[in-house]
């Protein structure tokens, strides 16, 4: 499938190194294994001059005291803490100077933060999705791009997970509910 460069944009959702890296607090195995298909399409991305987005999950540490329900430290431990090694991207997916970096405090990339203005004053309609995890930030993310009428397309062979099972359930549902799903080599921009 062909995606408009002008209008596309892709984007790397918490590929840090608390995630993707074996020292880190919530380390996949499937989040480092997406590390090089996420290399590829960005690499296919760019030379076309399609922007790129990376979402950074990152939490001050007493982001949750005082919270009435909504905790991730009591559900995942603390993890990814602002200014630690942990929050930052992995280095081989390093953004570069004209990439757009979205710290975000929650599961979903779009609540609080300046995420959709930056994608509408760019003419951004179509959302190529890659990242981890893929039914945590990933699906949250991109179901909320497709509330707020972005097309939100996720790169299957590029979305990391927990569990091979989570990342099924996660392809299928937003495949059915908001979004489309493609294999890295249905991608084109052009």
């Amino acid at each position: 499938m062909n995606f408009d460069p002008t209008e596309t944009a892709v984007v790397v959702v918490d590929m840090q190194n608390g995630f993707c890296d074996p020292d880190g607090a919530l380390y996949a195995p499937g989040s480092e294994a997406v590390i090089d298909p996420i290399a590829d399409l960005l690499s296919s991305a760019r030379e076309a001059g399609v922007r790129v987005c990376y979402t950074r999950d990152v939490h001050p540490p007493g982001q949750f005291d005082g919270n009435h329900y909504y905790d991730e430290f009591d559900r995942w431990g603390e993890h990814v803490l602002e200014g630690s090694w942990e929050a930052e991207i992995v280095d081989a997916l390093a953004p570069r100077e004209d990439d757009h970096v979205v710290e975000k405090h929650t599961y979903d990339a779009f609540y609080d933060t300046e995420l959709a203005g930056w994608l509408r004053v760019r003419g951004i309609r179509d959302l190529v999705f890659c990242g981890t995890l893929a039914n945590v930030c990933v699906l949250h993310t991109a179901g909320s791009a497709g509330l707020r009428d972005f097309r939100p397309v996720l790169v299957e062979d590029c979305i990391g997970s927990l569990e091979e099972a989570h990342r099924e359930y996660a392809l299928e549902h937003a495949g059915w509910l908001f979004g489309e799903v493609l294999c890295r080599d249905e991608v084109a921009f052009e």
